[in-house]
């Protein structure tokens, strides 16, 4: 459950990136970068906080 919970608070974080590139006119095809990019970071980040720890 708390994985889910990660992605989606980095999935707002994303858009709302994204809608301020936007603002600040980026070309479209660097904030789809920057999101794609950001979405990977985002799910190795959330598969290393929520992984459970190794058995000793």
């Amino acid at each position: 459950m708390s994985f889910a919970l990660y992605l989606i608070g980095f999935a707002i974080m994303i858009a709302g990136l994204a809608y301020g590139a936007h603002l600040m006119h980026i070309p479209e095809q660097w904030v789809v970068v920057l999101a794609v990019v950001l979405a990977g970071v985002g799910l190795l980040k959330g598969v290393k906080a929520t992984r459970p720890k190794d058995p000793a």
